[in-house]
């Protein structure tokens, strides 16, 4: 008995009934759009719930954090935060009154009014080896500031580090959006967290140093390269911050020269790129940075070269300092790196071999910046945000000790962080914020004035004061006429500080009113204290690290009339 198609024993019409089901499977089901949120695509809510890509949440708590670590940041790293940044654009935009009297043929008098600016400038813009670009930011801040009849030394201090936070927010996210694109959310979060609790970023984020510029524009620049995988690739927004980068710095192009060359190795129209990206963006950028310097030097320059020649082909910067070849591989990576240092070299063996040019990246940067004499910390921070990608591969991969990797990662950072931004070498700012308030709080003792006898450039200068009181510390310019056994001021004080002072004041009327000096310096100028009448009116904390000329604490020396002696 054969069976009707589809039958089964259910009879016709259950045969029907399933057909009739097939017919409406095939057909189109249109469904009702849903207006809440909640069952929106991420594309079609972008508009209300994302800023700069990512959602708005993430963003606020990324720059409220670093909001955070710029007022938890307390402390002195090096001098170029301060003189190579802020005492450049307090010099540009302040100015003061200076009166003086005109004597005339028939000994008539009149007032003369002058206006100048107040402020210094280093040695480094003198021979024309720094460019204004980066501080012209700061400058355009301040001249805001001034023309809004705000500008309090509070302000002047703390929104230019607020801004460079702020920048620094807008890199900490750009790196959690490309690891996103190439890999997933979740290991995204992972080196976004090993960015947010490294120690030395918190500890160099939010300070105005060029270094911490060269860092944001490449990461920021790393998010627009054509890494295998990246769906943000542009090479003329990349190129162009690194453009900029190499004007602000010109050493900040040595971490692009492999990348440089592996976007080229791989461009199919290799001409195109150079002719119709690179050298449009290097001529824009560069003509910007001459016609800058032009209006500022008051004469064509080009500081890049002025740079390069000075730190690197005449290799000069060993002036301030030497160390041995192998200093950044024993030294100087393992520290910046702290405790990251296992999760990255875990992690080196564990990222896919696409990010090996950025493994390589690190370690290039590491060997051309090992073959100058001068190293500093602060020299590789640059590559610091490469190292974290491959921190967070190693968390990824963690299974059975991840919390405990994660509250060791997050405690021994967080402790370190706070410590070198709260408490060492602070008191080079403290001190400083007290000169400042006795500025103001004498504005009449038009006599007042400051000898900073410390190590040079120890502290900032104007920029922390904002007030035209007449300052004055220790130079050490390098020798740049080839003189043997070449000594600075710095170098010949500290010789014989007692017999320097002896025949540098020979005469009473040339005494500073206050002295700043590190304790240890306080046994051997003694009796030059004492015979000048001076008395020690404040102490500041310093570092419990002290080391040769550096002290623990800061002492102010005042000057004390005799009148005001004998009256006590």
């Amino acid at each position: 008995m054969e069976r009707e198609p589809g039958g089964g024993g259910g009879g016709g019409g259950g045969g029907l009934f399933f057909r009739g089901l097939q017919s409406r499977s095939r057909e189109k089901v249109k469904l009702r759009k849903r207006k809440s949120a909640l069952y929106l695509r991420p594309q079609e809510g972008s508009g209300r719930r994302d800023l700069l890509g990512e959602n708005i949440y993430l963003v606020l708590f990324t720059i409220a954090l670093r909001i955070c670590n710029c007022f938890l940041v307390q402390t002195s790293f090096v001098p170029d935060e301060y003189w190579q940044s802020l005492e450049v654009a307090h010099h540009m935009v302040f100015k003061y009154p200076l009166y003086f009297l005109v004597h005339f043929r028939n000994c008539h008098l009149k007032l003369v009014l002058n206006i100048t600016t107040y402020g210094y400038l280093t040695w480094e813009w003198t021979e024309r080896l720094r460019g204004y670009t980066y501080p012209l930011i700061f400058a355009s801040i301040y001249k805001i500031l001034h023309l809004l009849g705000n500008d309090s030394v509070q302000l002047l201090i703390w929104i230019p580090r607020l801004a460079q936070a702020l920048l620094s927010a807008i890199a900490d996210l750009r790196l959690y959006s490309l690891i996103k694109q190439l890999e997933n959310q979740q290991l995204a979060r992972w080196v976004f967290f090993c960015q947010l609790c490294s120690w030395f970023t918190w500890y160099c984020c939010t300070r105005t140093l060029t270094n911490t510029m060269e860092t944001v524009l490449t990461v920021i620049a790393l998010f627009y390269y054509p890494l295998e995988g990246s769906k943000s690739m542009n090479s003329v927004k990349y190129s162009s911050l690194v453009a900029l980068a190499f004007i602000i710095r010109p050493t900040a192009v040595i971490p692009w020269i492999p990348l440089l060359f592996r976007h080229f190795w791989q461009a199919q129209r290799k001409l195109d790129l150079i002719l119709h990206q690179f050298l449009p963006v290097g001529f824009v950028t560069l003509s910007w940075s001459l016609i800058i310097d032009r209006i500022f030097f008051g004469q064509w320059t080009l500081v890049q070269y002025n740079f390069l020649k000075f730190n690197v082909l005449q290799n000069l910067g060993t002036f301030y300092g030497s160390h041995p070849w192998h200093w950044y591989f024993s030294q100087g990576f393992p520290v910046v790196l702290g405790t990251h240092l296992p999760f990255f070299i875990h992690g080196c063996f564990l990222a896919p071999k696409r990010y090996r040019i950025l493994l390589v990246t690190v370690l290039w940067t590491l060997l051309i910046y090992s073959m100058l004499s001068h190293k500093e910390f602060r020299f590789i921070y640059p590559v610091l945000p490469f190292c974290m990608v491959f921190c967070g591969y190693s968390l990824n991969h963690l299974k059975m000790w991840k919390k405990p990797a994660l509250s060791f990662l997050f405690l021994s950072n967080m402790l370190l962080a706070l410590y070198t931004g709260l408490v060492h070498q602070r008191g080079t700012l403290d001190v400083m914020t007290h000169i400042q308030e006795l500025g103001y709080n004498n504005l009449n003792k038009s006599e007042a004035s400051v000898f900073v006898m410390m190590p040079c450039h120890s502290t900032p200068f104007y920029s922390h004061v904002h007030h035209p009181l007449p300052m004055r510390f220790l130079q050490c310019p390098p020798d740049l006429t080839g003189k043997n056994h070449y000594l600075d001021e710095a170098d010949v004080f500290y010789q014989n500080p007692l017999s320097w002072l002896y025949k540098e004041f020979h005469n009473n009327s040339t005494l500073p009113t206050y002295l700043i000096i590190f304790n240890v310096l306080e046994e051997e100028i003694s009796a030059f204290l004492i015979s000048r009448n001076y008395e020690r009116t404040a102490i500041f904390f310093h570092t419990h690290l002290p080391e040769g000329r550096t002290g623990s604490h800061i002492y102010i020396y005042e000057r004390k009339l005799k009148e005001k002696l004998y009256r006590r």
